[in-house]
């Protein structure tokens, strides 16, 4: 099968260099074009991350030949698209958000569709923001979308926050099968990595806890009810319930997200007995068509009184799957659980690339 070609636009940057990493092996797509900041154009990308490469994982020799582009220059993009080098984008931009805004639309509007990582498009109405377990079909928008704005084959698809994806999915299963949650309270534990790098100083937060991350709550209570929402008129109608109430906090974890939840149902509740086995049968479109960056088991529930644990659970299954456990009564609300997830995988890059694969099947890019 002849790979993709896909670019990375933030290349050189954490989630730009996780993108690279992760598209190493992948079976569909192989990352023919870079870009980033200015001072970066010019350089191989190997010379361009020389000295700040984070990862573990490394890049392959072809793609550390590979000159860096001007994100900023959409005009590389469009050349390298003629040329056969780049058929869409991922977008990892680290910049202000109406600087990501704009750019980001100036490569759809030249016919570059673009998948992102950036909160910029988040709340912009007719963008559809994935969890491609969830709500694969708001990828009916895009059209709507493209028509209401000029655009040919260009287009833009964001994921979410990577705070929720430790609760999101096991919410949409319960609701799924037919138990409407009307209000949780959420305590986060997010990684250090979650900040980029360098990060959180490590003054800050070596043996210590950080009760503030700006914008993570807002973001964390807001965007599940667009995600649950449904495609209405021009955009994306959000949905009343659940009613969030989020605690964000910073831990002395490297990577994976933890959320401490307790949910409140309507009428019809259901029992911990049943919440597992809902929990445990989940089933998906990416899991039903085979993706390759999709978990073969989406939820994953631990018995044990000690788990999840970011360090023994984060990394489960492609790290794109969701663990939790103590799952239990709640004295306050029906019942409380937690949920644990790979931030910079499933909650960052490894998303992103989950709803293109989603994207390309439905035909939207390849």
């Amino acid at each position: 099968m002849r790979k993709i070609p896909v670019g990375v636009l933030g290349a050189t940057g954490m989630v730009g260099q996780n993108y690279i990493a992760l598209l190493s092996d992948h079976p569909w797509f192989e990352p023919r074009f870079v870009a980033a900041s200015p001072r970066s154009a010019g350089k191989p990308y190997k010379e361009a991350v020389a000295g700040r490469w984070h990862l573990e994982k490394t890049y392959k020799a072809a793609t550390g030949e590979l000159v860096v582009a001007d994100a900023n220059d959409v005009s590389t993009a469009v050349e390298a698209s003629k040329r056969g080098d780049c058929a869409f984008v991922f977008s990892a931009l680290e910049m202000g958000k109406d600087e990501i805004k704009a750019l980001e639309e100036a490569y759809a509007a030249a016919g570059i569709p673009v998948i992102s990582n950036a909160s910029a498009h988040r709340w912009t109405p007719d963008v559809p923001m994935l969890i491609a377990e969830v709500n694969p079909h708001h990828t009916d928008v895009i059209p709507l979308q493209q028509k209401a704005r000029g655009w040919g084959k260009g287009f833009i698809a964001v994921k979410p926050n990577c705070s929720i994806q430790s609760y999101m999915t096991p919410f949409y299963a319960l609701i799924e099968a037919g138990f409407e949650i009307r209000r949780a309270v959420v305590a986060t534990l997010q990684a250090v990595s979650g900040a980029g790098y360098p990060g959180v100083a490590s003054l800050d937060i070596i043996g210590n806890v950080v009760p503030f991350i700006g914008g993570e709550e807002e973001k964390s209570e807001k965007e599940p009810l667009k995600i649950l929402g449904a495609v209405s008129g021009g955009g994306i109608a959000n949905a009343e319930f659940p009613r969030i109430a989020a605690h964000c906090n910073r831990v002395p974890v490297v990577d994976g997200h933890t959320a401490c939840v307790s949910m409140e149902f309507g009428e019809k509740k259901p029992s911990i007995e049943e919440i597992k086995r809902i929990w445990r049968n989940f089933k998906a479109l990416p899991q039903e068509m085979n993706l390759p960056f999709a978990p073969v088991q989406p939820i994953i529930v631990r018995d044990e009184d000690n788990r999840p644990q970011p360090r023994k659970d984060g990394g489960a299954d492609k790290a794109m799957a969701v663990t939790v456990g103590r799952v239990r009564p709640c004295p306050v609300f029906d019942a409380r659980f937690v949920g644990c997830s790979h931030n910079t995988v499933r909650g960052a890059a490894g998303g992103g690339i989950l709803n293109a694969e989603l994207l390309k099947v439905k035909g939207y890019v390849g």
